[in-house]
């Protein structure tokens, strides 16, 4: 990946805009969902120590984005974005504004018109971002409420999120090929078990081996790993028989798990695609237990889990795009 991105920040006061450009080490399909998905738009799009929280988002054109920016003393400004042109995966214009609780146009602030392109380079992904005001004074006012340096921080937040999406996913699995794998949970001796599959199989673990949660990239809005818990096992992985995969993770009690027979093994499917993954979620889970609904997760993938109806345990687990 590159190691330098380009963040570029200019004022036009002639043309009262606001221009951004910025690069990000992921590909144009990650960097558009971060943009457009409401769950992930909610762990970066607020500069620290503020927290996004999506009431209502329909990303359409004539769809409105209506979140809020809540402090650590819990007050929140609420804002709300209406789309108005939407090209997938290339463009998109919205108009902003500050606003109520309830969605009412707060006309102490001016409104913004953004339009933000996405341009593919390859393992590198160019977000150009142009922000029209109606006069200078409009500009002037946004810029002297902190504009720049706010915004500034959420593009950060959103390179450390694309650097926890990419850690885990570039040390395991590299492609979208189908697969098959069984995961195990275990109380707090998943390396000792797998340890001893490794000598029974005669295998190796694949990628960096055995993964703990103390390597978990920090999360925008979770608390760090407690230290009793950093040396588990996050994830490993151990080839067996006939190309077959062990996948493993301690499940400790500390992060609200009880391992019993019943919930320590599941049947991990890795699908070949986004639409395969949730038409296999959907029919295999119909009359079952949900467990946890798909998603876009971390470690870059497209997971969800449930018990089906006749109690065998699933995952689903689509890798969204290969390094």
């Amino acid at each position: 990946m590159k190691n330098t991105l380009l963040f570029d920040f200019s004022i036009d006061k002639e043309n009262n805009t606001i221009q951004v450009k910025r690069e990000f080490a992921a590909p144009k399909s990650i960097v558009w969902d971060a943009w457009t998905n409401p769950e992930i738009l909610d762990l970066w799009w607020a500069p620290k120590p503020y927290k996004t929280i999506t009431k209502s988002m329909d990303f359409s054109e004539g769809g409105t984005w209506f979140y809020g920016m809540k402090s650590p003393e819990n007050e929140c400004h609420w804002c709300r974005a209406d789309y108005l042109k939407i090209i997938p995966q290339e463009f998109y214009s919205g108009l902003d504004a500050f606003c109520d609780e309830d969605g009412n146009i707060n006309t102490a602030f001016p409104r913004t018109t953004w339009s933000v392109s996405f341009i593919d380079k390859g393992e590198i992904t160019l977000v150009e971002i142009s922000n029209k005001f109606e006069k200078i004074e409009d500009l002037e006012q946004i810029i002297a409420l902190g504009f720049k340096e706010g915004f500034t921080m959420a593009l950060g937040n959103l390179d450390e999120y694309i650097s926890a999406k990419f850690k885990l996913r570039s040390e395991n699995k590299t492609d979208q090929n189908s697969r098959v794998c069984t995961y195990l949970n275990f109380p707090g001796n998943t390396e000792e078990a797998m340890l001893f599959y490794k000598k029974v199989f005669k295998t190796e673990f694949n990628g960096n081996g055995i993964q703990r949660f103390g390597d978990i990239p920090a999360d925008l809005n979770q608390p760090p790993v407690a230290d009793a818990l950093k040396n588990m096992v996050l994830h490993v992985e151990l080839p067996i028989l006939g190309n077959h995969v062990l996948m493993a993770t301690d499940a400790p009690p500390e992060m609200g798990f009880t391992v019993k027979q019943g919930n320590n093994m599941y049947i991990s499917l890795e699908p070949s695609s986004r639409e395969e993954t949730d038409r296999i979620f959907n029919e295999l889970s119909a009359g079952g237990k949900i467990e946890m609904p798909l998603a876009d997760m971390f470690w870059g993938a497209y997971f969800g889990s449930f018990t089906d109806k006749f109690g065998i345990n699933w995952m689903l687990n689509f890798v969204t795009d290969s390094l």
